[in-house]
Order: structure tokens, then sequence, then C-alpha cells
């Protein structure tokens, strides 16, 4: 059961989280099932960036755990879509309505969701756990007016479909993230061209999720499905093409104009600091449903289709990165290059080969062309809380390749890693894409 059902209204704990600061979505009316997904969606961007275990593959993770549930939650009032179970890995049938009983969409997803965001933000601070409290309840008052034994129907049908959903997830490899994401123990591979840490922090001298790779994945067979050739050869010889990308990265930033700068910082997407680069993705995707004026189902089949795509990206690029444990461009150049040189942008602690930010976003690219269109142009104010002014594309792709190229503007990946990350991303996003939501 969600806190909502036992807590009292917490509201001024709503201060804490930029959100509730405005109002909770748009155009979709009070009460209705999708006010009730947009609602639980901006609280758990918000939780994202205030949980300190949601580093971006956690943060994948949860994204794709809520979209199947918002999904199945609606897909089974609906003779028009089939449910995902049997289609993505180890998800078992699930919970149904009773037939020729009345059910409310906006309470059985406000269940679905609630649960589910509380039993996956399970660790995050005071301020969160109050804010979750707040938010139920006053979704819950929202949904008052339906009938009693509507209401408790669909309640009790969207409690068990989140249950159903969190058992699903507790075995996939991604549950318990020990010591925010960095192992007590790990042996570095040994070599010039191998990953070190490239942080002073004694909590980095490990890589992040060094395992996320060989997690269960949702849409494709394996971390593994969308494999990349290998990396330029390591070389330190000045003619050498591996030598060029470090150099590239190294004329780049001694030489960034205004606006690559800029665009290195809107992609940033710290964790702690922004909604993370999965959660960047999930605000744009909520614009444009916004702008578009979905209806619940195709805001289920959208969200489902780009969570899981985003997670599958995660998992396939950590399999990637730790295949070919790559050493980062900072270590490479103070090495070779510039003892004194640094990045405008902190370098990850994880090894370099792909770039998460070019896997993920081609994912996501690819998915919200295959809902939106190849034209569909929009602007991205995902940062404007945060002063920093939004950036215009003229389609998705053009979003995530500005996405991939911040990378080399920041001065934390090689070209490869970018374009091959992007084309990793495609194949991904190509899986979700391929998911039977419509009979």
């Amino acid at each position: 059961m969600r806190l909502s059902r036992f807590a009292p209204l917490a509201a001024v704990a709503m201060l804490g989280f930029g959100l509730l600061s405005a109002p909770v979505v748009g155009a979709a009316e009070p009460g209705s099932p999708e006010r009730v997904m947009d609602t639980w969606y901006k609280v758990t961007l918000e939780l994202v960036r205030h949980t300190p275990t949601y580093s971006p593959p956690v943060a994948s993770r949860a994204f794709a755990y809520l979209g199947v549930a918002a999904y199945e939650s609606i897909a089974g009032g609906t003779d028009e879509m089939q449910t995902l179970a049997g289609q993505l890995r180890d998800l078992a049938p699930l919970p149904v309505r009773e037939a020729d009983a009345d059910y409310d969409d906006a309470v059985v997803v406000n269940a679905a969701l609630g649960d589910l965001v509380y039993q996956l933000f399970f660790n995050t601070g005071p301020t969160g756990q109050h804010v979750m409290e707040a938010v139920g309840a006053r979704l819950d008052k929202s949904l008052e007016a339906v009938p009693a034994d509507t209401l408790a129907r669909s309640e009790a049908l969207g409690s068990a479909i989140a249950a159903h959903i969190f058992a699903w997830s507790e075995d996939d490899g991604g549950k318990v993230i020990e010591n925010l994401g960095f192992p007590y123990e790990y042996q570095l591979t040994a070599g010039p061209d191998h990953w070190v840490p490239t942080s002073r922090i004694a909590l980095q001298q490990t890589p992040l999720l060094p395992d996320w790779g060989e997690n269960r994945t949702f849409a494709m067979p394996d971390g593994n499905a969308c494999s990349l050739p290998p990396p330029p050869a390591y070389s330190e010889d000045k003619d050498s093409a591996f030598y060029r990308e470090a150099l590239e990265v190294y004329d780049t930033i001694n030489n960034l104009t205004p606006e690559q700068s800029e665009i290195a910082q809107f992609w940033a997407d710290d964790a702690m600091l922004t909604y993370t680069p999965p959660g960047h993705w999930i605000a744009i995707a909520m614009d444009a449903a916004e702008t578009d004026g979905l209806d619940i189902r195709q805001r289920v089949d959208l969200f489902a289709r780009l969570g899981i795509g985003l997670a599958d990206a995660f998992i396939g690029c950590w399999y990637s990165k730790f295949e070919y444990d790559l050493v980062r461009p900072v270590t490479y150049i103070n090495r070779l290059i510039d003892p004194d040189w640094g990045t405008i942008v902190v370098t990850p602690p994880f090894p370099e080969y792909p770039s998460g930010h070019s896997t993920q976003s081609g994912a996501a690219a690819e998915i919200l062309t295959g809902v939106f269109g190849s034209d569909y142009a929009f602007a991205d104010n995902t940062h404007d809380d945060d002063g920093m002014p939004g950036r215009t594309f003229a389609s998705f792709w053009d979003a995530a390749n500005e996405a991939g190229i911040s990378r080399l503007y920041g001065g934390i990946h090689y070209r490869a890693a970018i374009e091959r990350g992007l084309e990793q991303g495609r194949c991904i996003g190509a899986h979700a894409l391929a998911l039977k939501t419509w009979r």
C-alpha cells in the first residue's frame, strides 16, 4: 500500500521539490488518467534528482518498470491493446480485470504507479518520502468521486499490478545498489589502453556498476544483442587513428566556442543535480505527449517503449564499456600530450567506449521518431528551472546527435565512442519499437 492511504497530507514537504511550484501538468483534466500518470512521472523525475543511488543506469531501470506498470494498467481494460507479458523477458501474465465489472482507469494507474514509485524509491530521503505521501494523498482526493465499489476494485487491481511488476524486477540484477554503485573491491586491468580512475574522490577509485551490462534486458535478447566493433586500436604513435582522436578532443577543448560550451553543459545531466540523461529524454517525451494531446492509451504505449529502450540502452552500453574497458581522453592526454589539460565536464567514473549519452540518446531518438515522426520539431526546456536556456531541434535525431557531440565538447569522449554509441542506440531502440502493443 502507498503511504498516502495511511499518512496525513504533508503539503509542506512539497516545497523541497521544484516540480510542485508550478502546475503539475498542462491540458489534462484533474482526475483524468493522463493527469495522474504525468503527476507520478514528474514526481519520479524529482526523486531521481534527489536520491543518491539513482545514477543514470539506475534511473533508466525505474523508468522501464514504471512504463510497463502504466501500460499494463490501461491495456488490460481494452480489447485494442495487448499485454507485454510474453514479449518482455521473464514477464509472466499480469492480474486481469474481472469480467463485467467496472474499473476506473485513473484509479488503476494511480494505485499502480503510486505503489511502484514508493517501492522503487524506498531509500529516498525524508523530503522525498513526504512528497510521495503528499502527492499520493492529493491524487487520491482528486479521485474520491469514483463510486466506492469501483474505487476499491480499481485500487486493488492497480496495487496487484504494481506488486507483480516489482516482484518481476527483484531478480533482474539491478535491485541492490551498494556503496552508491561502486564495488568495494575491483581489479583494474593492466595496460595503458585500459580505464583507470579519473577522480581523486575515494569512492570513485572503482568504476560505477561494472556488472550492469549483465542485467536482464527488457526487449532485446541480452546485453550484447547490439554489439559494437572494437574502438580504434590503442596507440601512442602520433600518426595513429587513436592519437588523432585524442588530439581532436584536446584541440576541441582548447578552442571551444561559447555555443559548444553551452551544448556541453546543457546535455551534461549530472546525477543529483538534474534528472540524469534518461530523465532528460523522459521530460522531452512528456512535453511532446502534452503538446500533441496524446490520450492515455497513446501515452502508456509511448512511455513503455521509451522506458524499456532507455533501460536496455544502459545495459547494452555498459556491456560494451566493460568489454573494451577503454582509457578516458583525460588520462591519455595528460600522459602523452599535456599534463595540465582538463575537461569542462567532469569525466564519469567508468570506461570510455561507447558513450552512454550517445547510446541512450540514439535509442530515445529511434523510439520517439517512430512515434512522432522524423520531422518533429520541438523546443527542449528541460533545464528552465535551473536557469539554463532551452534549445530547439528540427527532429529527435537532431537532438540525439547534439547530445552525442556534447561529450566531445565536454572533453570526455573520443569521436568513435559517440558515433558508434548512436548507432548502438538505434539498434536498441528498434527492439523497443518492435514490441506489439496494438491488436
